[in-house]
């Protein structure tokens, strides 16, 4: 494993310029992130074709995707070969002697990134600020997650009378309170991370995040919501609230820091920083984003009980594009806010069946193209990891690349969401991961629905792909 861990770092190294040419490097569950200074010696054709790397997205980082538990290896080893921990700007790479010239150039290529950076599209920008936000969480979601989902399943089993003792009991309550400790103070985590991402003060973040918990406020005596005089409610609006309050809060430090003297800022910034959107936040950020929230979440729940399996269809046909893009970070609070005012995620299944409809695809390619073996052994190390629900490997290292089976796959997760639109009211209990490890996270005992959702999607995928997903050059490796 260290051989081809140091073989894929250095050839994506050789091929994006050097070390020299990245800013930064960082990582998400399948992707190597990197800030790169001068797009223009990135080769990424070359890039593509380095051995273990599965595909690229070009964005406002570079990421190059490498697949599960080896991303971590890569980009650790890659910090390691520039010096630096994870995250951290690189070092000035320029040696002492460097000519004015290349000062020059290398500034040239500085601002250019920096000119890229911000002809970005504002809703491309806000949309990726979310996914930074929530990214470094979706470790702690899954494996709280599967844990929360074990103790459902010993809660039911536990009332049903399947089993019993207080030994059960106890160990449904550690797996509840492992569960709690990510999602029962989930808001602080994503005030943390928004601080980071819009350049504030983390703790302080992470302070705007626990106000709207409200644990100071009298019980008694509760404050109210001056738009509607009713008592406000603990972690109204959420993590779209949060979210909000952290970005406003980051110009109001920033402007601040600017202005206040040196001798005294570590006193005064952060205390009128957070007694203006402590104020701001209970008042009128909670009450607003409140009522966002719960807009958002009758429109969705509205769409899924009335369009039934043509909703579902459609679901489950345009997911697979946005994973592509890395759009699908931004759904995270949405299924949050679905959590905590329904107890579950209707949404949450029907997306996932998009991942189901390319295992399908996949086995159709490994039944249909025998002849060709790079084809299949990529298939061979990125099935496994699409049955439970992780599936950029066989996005970027299978199907996209292929063009049809990309989408044959998409109709196929149509096909599942379909089924569970028609079915109806199949919920996830919490956000975790989807495909079949999903399966202790669905709602209400209702998780043969899903299998059947599944079952359906990777039929569907299956069928299109292998009647339509493929041509001769595929089958015989001539279009790899």
């Amino acid at each position: 494993m260290s051989d081809k861990v140091n073989g894929i770092a250095t050839g994506i190294y050789e091929n994006v310029g050097g070390k020299e040419n990245v800013n930064k490097v960082a990582h998400c569950m399948t992707r190597v992130r990197m800030e790169i200074k001068d797009y223009d010696k990135v080769n990424l054709e070359a890039l593509k074709a380095v051995p273990g790397v599965l595909g690229v997205v070009e964005d406002d980082t570079l990421q190059v995707v490498v697949g599960p538990g080896t991303v971590n290896k890569v980009a650790q080893k890659m910090v390691d070969m520039a010096g630096v921990n994870l995250g951290d700007v690189f070092p000035e790479n320029m040696a002492n002697g460097s000519s004015a010239k290349d000062a020059v150039e290398q500034k040239a290529n500085e601002m250019k990134a920096q000119v890229k950076k911000k002809n970005q599209k504002p809703w491309s920008k806000a949309l990726k600020s979310i996914a930074n936000i929530f990214v470094p969480l979706i470790p702690a979601f899954v494996g709280a997650g599967i844990i929360g989902g074990i103790a459902s399943i010993i809660n039911n089993m536990l009332k049903a009378g399947t089993i019993d003792g207080a030994a059960w009991m106890n160990i449904a309550s550690v797996c509840a309170i492992i569960q709690s400790g990510v999602f029962s103070y989930l808001v602080i985590y994503v005030g943390i991370n928004a601080a980071k991402e819009f350049g504030a003060s983390p703790s302080l973040g992470g302070v705007i995040g626990g106000v709207t918990m409200l644990t100071g406020m009298n019980v008694d005596a509760p404050l109210t919501n001056i738009f509607t005089g009713q008592p406000l409610a603990a972690g109204q609006g959420g993590v779209i609230g949060v979210i909000f309050a952290v970005w406003l809060m980051s110009f109001i430090e920033k402007w601040l820091r600017k202005r206040v003297w040196e001798s005294v800022d570590i006193i005064v910034t952060p205390t009128i920083t957070l007694l203006i959107m402590g104020l701001l936040t209970i008042f009128f950020i909670m009450p607003i984003a409140g009522a966002v929230s719960n807009s958002l979440v009758g429109a969705l729940n509205w769409v899924l009980d009335i369009g039934g399996p043509v909703s579902g269809f459609i679901l489950g046909v345009a997911f697979l594009p946005m994973v592509m893009f890395g759009l699908h970070q931004i759904l995270t609070p949405i299924h949050l806010e679905m959590i905590a005012q329904t107890g579950s995620t209707l949404l949450l299944p029907i997306l996932a069946m998009a991942g189901a409809g390319q295992v399908g695809a996949a086995f159709a390619l490994w039944f249909r193209c025998r002849q060709n073996k790079q084809l299949r052994e990529m298939i061979k190390g990125a099935l496994p990891v699409g049955i439970l629900g992780i599936g950029e490997p066989l996005i970027y290292g299978v199907t996209l690349p292929l063009g049809r089976p990309f989408i044959t796959a998409c109709l196929g997760g149509g096909i599942g969401g379909a089924v569970l639109g028609f079915l109806g009211n199949i919920g996830a209990t919490s956000v975790g991961p989807s495909g079949v490890a999903l399966i202790p996270l669905i709602a209400n005992g209702k998780w043969f629905g899903y299998v059947l959702g599944l079952l359906g999607a990777y039929v569907g995928g299956f069928i299109f792909t292998y009647f339509f997903g493929t041509n001769e050059a595929i089958r015989k490796g001539e279009a790899n």
